[in-house]
């Protein structure tokens, strides 16, 4: 019972439920969650450590970028708790609308390109 109140804990924050819906679209490293949300990288990773303690998101090293995803263990119980009218509800809030527009761009070679060529210089 106390696994599912920490779940039902993390899931309590409106940002926690927007990178929930992110993540359910797709992997995405701490920069890019911080470009769609428009946030400092300690309020992102401060809200991701909170899901990863509830065992709904995990990161995963690709070269030298930290990805979260959600985990395969955990992916039927987030896609069941963000499904019908609680998804569709979410999905239609001014905030998670503009994150779906911000992640449909092109994250992957805006956001790590300009971030590898700023660790350039």
């Amino acid at each position: 019972m106390k696994e599912i109140a920490r779940i039902f804990q993390a899931l309590s924050d409106p940002t926690r439920l927007r990178i929930m819906l992110l993540l359910g679209r797709r992997e995405l490293c701490v920069c890019e969650l911080m470009y769609v949300l428009g946030m400092e990288q300690s309020r992102v990773s401060h809200h991701m450590r909170v899901l990863r303690d509830a065992g709904i998101v995990e990161d995963i090293r690709e070269g030298r970028w930290i990805v979260y995803r959600v985990p395969n263990g955990a992916r039927g119980l987030v896609d069941g708790l963000f499904a019908g009218a609680l998804r569709e509800r979410i999905e239609t809030t001014p905030e998670a609308a503009g994150d779906t527009a911000r992640l449909q761009e092109d994250l992957r070679g805006r956001v790590r390109a300009a971030r590898s060529s700023e660790d350039k210089r």
